[in-house]
């Protein structure tokens, strides 16, 4: 049930509803994957309105990711190189994998609507297995990221990733394959419960015909075939009269996706708009907002960033109940745990802890560009188990102590910079040392858990072990012998990060 009865107002900060660290740190928890406390600190002197207008600037500014040169590859031109295309082509598609993680990880905004579409236009790259078509497809996710979205439709299904994954490349005016058709209306722009939104198996029957004729490949011949481009060939397109949506002429492809966005425009926004508003706000719908951004998306012509502007600085967006109700997938969990502490992850000469770490999240169910089928990931509760905890757990507590044994390389003292970057809003003097270090302890806590924990007796329990790691005795922190430069910090925060990543309240966005 969303309890959140907020509108979508803007949300001008008062004395009793102040723009304050709980809601700055949401803020970039759903909008990006996290942020540093000095940058959540840093935004308290700013505007909530200007914050998301700047992250907005970003995403819009940013250049798709450079295509490695693998992606232009032909079969001929491995084979050339004496090289196996199969096993080079796997080798580039995990790297590509690896990419994406640290496009999501550092690219705010736009990797996560990028992470959303990708989850929408589901392609599952283990059916086409070419790694042009995935980087094809991925920079188009990014490149309509916050654009239009009917002409994000109409270019999606062109590429050769969706052309092979939902069968289009198989259908003919001989063989008709309705498996695009239907997914184009069921999952990509309407939902799936037909005789409510209005369209029929007839609906999809005509509009297979006019999408038929994506079956030919770019430049080659024979087994140069493979990962060519698909292209459009005019001898296999039916060019019978259909009907669709109650519209009847000699249509394509062009013109089902023009009359789909003329007939069913709301209907589209509205299921849109839905499906945004449980990525980025609740997994429970508020029916009223969800209505509202869908008419704000129709007068904005399938714009994507006005009705985004206008949820993202709403009251509805702050309100105390959005807060901490999203459960983290696998890769907002470790892109938002490396983002806060701002601890690094390519430190280990020996180890790829990248791998090691988009190898976990596949584990844990999200294997990036292979969600797990069309529909895609259906996400909160479904990325909880009894199993998917432990992992998370002891993956976290291995990140943690390689960061903590690396001796020798000085890493343990990224411990000791995350507890000074947790201490600007720290007005207590360092001198009282016990409640200062209590205030420390909180901050951590809440530079992850923005909306707090449930109980006292739950800080209580965390504060103990934080102020009595590191070998430090209680007279430390009244005789002076405690501060931030005390030899034992690392091991401090070290010990009640162990401790925090287990509670159920780390788990929450």
């Amino acid at each position: 049930m969303n309890c959140n009865t907020s509108s979508l107002a803007p949300f001008v900060p008062s004395a009793l509803n102040p723009w304050d660290h709980r809601k700055a740190t949401h803020l970039y928890k759903r909008l990006t994957t996290g942020i540093s406390p000095m940058t959540v600190n840093a935004a308290l002197g700013q505007n909530p309105s200007d914050i998301v207008d700047v992250l907005f600037d970003e995403a819009i500014a940013l250049e798709t990711t450079p295509l490695p040169d693998w992606a232009t590859k032909t079969k001929k031109e491995y084979d050339d190189e004496g090289l196996e295309f199969g096993m080079e082509n796997g080798d580039n598609k995990r790297e590509w994998r690896q990419q994406f993680f640290d496009d999501v990880k550092n690219n705010k905004l736009r990797e996560r609507l990028t992470l959303f579409w990708s989850n929408h236009f589901v392609t599952e790259e283990s059916v086409y297995f070419c790694g042009s078509y995935l980087v094809d497809y991925y920079e188009m996710l990014q490149r309509f990221a916050l654009g239009n979205f009917k002409d994000f439709v109409h270019d999606i299904g062109l590429t050769s990733a969706m052309l092979s994954y939902l069968n289009g490349f198989q259908n003919t005016k001989d063989r008709p394959n309705e498996n695009y058709a239907r997914e184009l209306y069921e999952l990509f722009t309407l939902g799936e419960d037909q005789e409510d939104i209005g369209y029929t198996l007839q609906d999809i029957m005509e509009t297979a015909k006019a999408l038929t004729g994506y079956n030919d490949r770019a430049d080659c011949e024979d087994d140069d075939c493979i990962c060519q481009p698909i292209i459009f060939d005019a001898e296999k397109f039916d060019d019978s009269t259909k009907t669709i949506f109650g519209q009847t002429g000699k249509w394509k492809y062009s013109d089902v996706i023009d009359i789909l966005f003329a007939q069913k425009p709301l209907l589209i926004a509205k299921f849109i708009m839905g499906k945004l508003y449980r990525f980025f706000v609740s997994p429970e719908i508020n029916d009223e907002v969800v209505n509202e951004l869908a008419q704000d998306f129709v007068d904005a012509d399938f714009e994507i960033i006005p009705p985004l502007k206008k949820l993202f600085k709403s009251e509805h967006f702050f309100d105390e109940k959005a807060i901490g109700t999203l459960i983290k997938s696998p890769v907002d969990y470790y892109c938002n745990f490396l983002n806060v502490t701002g601890f690094p992850y390519d430190f280990h000469a020996e180890r790829d802890l990248r791998k090691l770490i988009v190898n976990t999240a596949n584990n844990m169910g999200q294997r990036l560009f292979e969600p797990v089928d069309v529909a895609g990931w259906q996400g909160d509760y479904d990325w909880i188990n009894t199993s998917s905890l432990i992992v998370r757990w002891e993956s976290l507590s291995n990140l943690l102590w390689e960061l903590f044994a690396e001796k020798r390389s000085g890493i343990p003292e990224e411990y000791r910079r995350f507890a000074f970057e947790n201490t600007a809003s720290i007005t207590i003097n360092i001198s009282d040392g016990d409640v200062y270090a209590e205030q420390l302890a909180r901050n951590i806590i809440h530079s992850f858990i923005p909306q707090g924990l449930n109980t006292s007796s739950d800080y209580d329990g965390l504060i103990t072990i934080f102020k009595e790691a590191g070998e430090t005795q209680p007279q430390y922190y009244s005789d002076g012998t405690w501060s931030l430069d005390y030899i034992g910090i690392p091991d401090q925060v070290y010990q009640l990060l162990l401790e925090l990543i287990r509670i159920p309240e780390f788990q929450l966005n």
